[in-house]
């Protein structure tokens, strides 16, 4: 996949955030009950040795499920002001590198009336390399 070959639906981050602007450009695909984020890595996404460094893994990942929860409460008729994270956990599986297209998948989400749960996938050209999950607390 080149970077000129944008997979169907995903558009520039709707989020901007001085955090991830070192990052950019940023990608994401909203669905009915979740959003999907992605980039091409290049060199400010990696360590030393080209592979995707573990804290940029961590971040999308939090950020996609995040706002995964906040799209599924939508499509539920809720309107949640934000939420915040009380819990991350992330397990590397493998390496993305250089060149290739990252994309942070949340696929599950079971939300209450205080909290929301969340469960991701992390593939890097298709090939899971990370899976996280996070507790995320709904404000009143």
């Amino acid at each position: 996949m080149s970077v000129l070959e944008l997979p169907e639906g995903f558009e520039p981050h709707f989020r901007k955030s001085g955090f991830t602007d070192p990052w950019e450009p940023l990608y994401s695909r909203v669905l009915e009950d979740r959003v999907q984020i992605g980039l091409f890595l290049g060199e400010a996404h990696c360590n030393s040795r080209g592979f995707a460094h573990g804290g940029l893994i961590t971040t999308l990942a939090d950020n996609a499920m995040g706002l995964s929860c906040i799209q599924k409460m939508r499509s539920e008729g809720r309107e949640p002001k934000g939420l915040v994270t009380i819990s991350l956990s992330t397990d590397f599986l493998g390496t993305g590198r250089i060149g290739q297209w990252l994309v942070v998948d949340t696929d599950h989400v079971k939300s209450g009336r205080s909290v929301a749960f969340a469960r991701a996938m992390v593939r890097a050209d298709g090939a899971a390399i990370a899976q996280a999950s996070a507790t995320f607390k709904v404000p009143e």
